[in-house]
C-alpha cells in the first residue's frame, strides 16, 4: 500500500486517467493550476471538454470520497475551469464536470466515474 499522501494522490490520478481512457476520454492536461485553484485532470470526451476532480479514500474514517466535493471545492474548480476556457479560447465549448472516486478501503482500488457530477 502506498503510504505517502502525495504518492497516493499521484497513483490515484494515474488510476483515474487509465479508467477514463478506457471509457473513451482523451486526457489533455494533468494537475492544471490556475490562480484560483487546481484541476486534477482535463479531458475531451466526444465533443465535450471535461474538468475532472479525483477523490480517493484509504479508509472510511472521513466518509466516502464523493462526500469530499464540497460547495467550496466545486466553486474553486468552476473558477479554475473558467480561467482555462478563457486562456485557451474555448468559451464556446460544451463543458462538463466529472468526479472520479477511488476507494482503497477493501485493499484493491475501486474506481467510479461520475459524469456530470456537478454544474458550474
Amino acid at each position: 500500500m502506498i503510504q505517502d499522501r502525495r504518492q497516493l494522490g499521484q497513483a490515484g490520478e494515474a488510476l483515474a486517467a487509465e479508467a477514463l481512457k478506457n471509457r473513451g476520454y482523451k486526457i489533455l492536461t494533468r494537475n492544471y493550476r490556475a490562480p484560483c485553484g487546481e484541476i486534477d485532470l482535463i479531458a475531451r470526451h466526444g465533443d465535450t471538454l471535461v474538468f475532472i476532480e479525483v477523490k480517493l479514500r484509504r479508509s472510511g474514517t472521513y466518509g466516502a470520497a464523493s462526500e469530499a466535493i464540497t460547495g467550496t471545492k466545486r466553486r474553486r474548480i468552476s473558477r479554475s475551469a473558467q480561467f482555462y476556457l478563457r486562456k485557451h479560447g474555448s468559451l464556446d465549448m460544451k463543458v462538463r464536470f466529472d468526479v472520479v472516486t477511488i476507494d482503497f478501503t477493501r485493499g484493491q482500488p475501486e474506481v467510479d466515474i461520475i459524469p456530470g457530477a456537478f454544474e458550474a
